[in-house]
């Protein structure tokens, strides 16, 4: 049990995912709401693809929501503005929006009474609806984070830790794509890097013909460096890349990882959830962030970190440190 998630929450954060306790993308005369024992099931299906086209086969949006419920949700936005950059801020309607504003107010009334007693209840919900969306095993494999950015951070953190500790040696690598996000390159920079660490950057050019084309880069990476004696502590793989937008093979990346000795892996999916079918069990890594302001319909912003439960040897903490550091808000994922 020694792998632990010590988060510091502002106070409206955790609440943010409540919402989704009953939301779903799309619903007959919608409300944002529908059962979310079916949430699974729909990214699932989502998956399910047509044999000539290969595209996923999705439902006709209308049969279940009209043009003018679409625009009742968006109406906040600029109409002089086509907005096509969901990716970087997401895109809240105003039943969600409306949803955040009740639980500021409700934490404006009383602090106190909300902190010590409605928001670990909260976070519970938020962390249970994460688990059934993604198809995790343990809702103590799921934490509420700010956004991906911070999750990959507090992992990269331990990783500085482990350096510093001299349980891992100058040298040790973590294996990335070429096409990895800046902002996660930037933390590696900081982290493992400046901790000593190396960085294996697998170059590769878009387009590809086939997903083949990535894993055999991956591998013959991996492959060099292992005859080299140089251990691979951490592979960081997008599953979504925001850069050009590609679907990586992030399932048969694993395994990849797995047969060549690489310690731990983390899929970078901030696009992936409601983009791409996310189901832990089948994707097998180690951790996995998702934001959920950007394809899901949170306010922005907020995401999620999963820790697998067999990874029982790490500890894990926030990046801010507040009063109850290593108190309360610990959270078991291991």
């Amino acid at each position: 049990m020694a792998c632990r998630i010590i988060m510091f929450y502002r106070y409206y954060v955790p609440h943010l995912l409540l919402r989704h306790q009953n939301i779903r993308i799309l619903k007959p005369k919608l409300s944002f709401r529908i059962s979310r024992a079916s949430s699974y099931h729909y990214y699932h299906n989502l998956n399910h693809t047509d044999t000539h086209t290969n595209f996923p086969i999705k439902p006709k949006l209308s049969s279940f929501i009209t043009d003018s419920e679409i625009q009742a949700e968006f109406s906040h936005h600029d109409p002089g503005v086509a907005r096509i950059n969901n990716g970087s801020f997401g895109c809240s309607p105003a039943s969600v929006i409306s949803e955040l504003q009740q639980w500021q107010l409700k934490w404006l009334r009383q602090p106190d009474y909300f902190l010590f007693n409605e928001l670990h209840k909260g976070i519970l919900k938020s962390r249970n609806t994460v688990k059934e969306l993604i198809n995790a095993q343990d809702v103590d494999e799921i934490s509420i984070v700010d956004n991906a950015t911070t999750a990959v951070a507090i992992v990269l953190q331990q990783m500085q830790w482990a350096f510093s500790e001299g349980k891992f040696k100058k040298g040790d690598a973590v294996i990335i794509l070429q096409c990895a996000y800046g902002a996660v390159k930037n933390s590696i920079k900081a982290y493992f890097s400046c901790a000593g660490g190396y960085v294996i950057e697998v170059p590769f050019q878009f387009p590809v013909n086939y997903s083949e084309e990535i894993i055999s880069e991956f591998r013959m990476a991996l492959v060099k460096e292992k005859a080299s004696g140089r251990r691979v502590r951490l592979a960081m793989i997008d599953h979504v890349t925001s850069m050009p937008y590609v679907v990586l093979p992030v399932k048969k990346l694993v395994k990849v990882c797995r047969e060549e000795g690489v310690d731990l892996v983390f899929i970078d999916g901030a696009h992936g959830v409601g983009c791409v079918d996310v189901d832990m069990q089948e994707i097998g890594a180690d951790f996995y962030t998702s934001n959920l302001h950007k394809w899901f319909f949170s306010p922005a912003s907020v995401a999620f970190l999963y820790c697998r439960k067999s990874v029982t040897h790490l500890e894990l903490h926030h990046l801010m440190v507040s009063h109850d550091y290593g108190g309360w808000l610990l959270k078991v994922v291991g």
